[in-house]
């Protein structure tokens, strides 16, 4: 059964850096697009950041360019988010995506398939 499993949340003061991993088990991600997305309270779930499949093309959010890189590492099946300059808009549930077709190509709306969630609060 395809899992994406989230972590590396946590509570970090503006400034800081966190890297969040999304594993992935029963599918290999290098040739799929992964993609992360992000909550806030009360606000639509929004993709932040996209890597492709096969070639690992790369695209950002204009909230986070130039402060957040999506990266994977084929051998441990697994997609990261390094997160710096953090700001307290950037506090939200964050989610890690793919899409159920394998499709190698980034497009937000075709994730489809969802992760449980890592929780990330920017505060002092």
């Amino acid at each position: 059964q395809v899992q994406l499993v989230e972590s590396g949340g946590g509570l970090v003061q503006p400034g800081g850096s966190l890297r969040l991993s999304c594993a992935a088990s029963d599918f290999t991600l290098d040739l799929v697009a992964m993609s992360w997305f992000r909550q806030a309270p009360g606000k639509e779930r929004e993709g932040v950041a996209c890597i492709s499949g096969v070639d690992a093309n790369t695209y950002y959010a204009d909230s986070v360019k130039g402060r957040f890189t999506i990266s994977r590492d084929n051998a441990k099946n697994t997609v990261y988010l390094q997160m710096n300059s953090l700001k307290p808009e950037d506090t939200a549930v964050y989610y890690c995506a793919t899409d159920r077709t394998g499709s190698s190509r980034c497009n937000y709306n075709d994730m489809d398939y969802w992760g449980k969630g890592t929780l990330v609060t920017v505060s002092s």
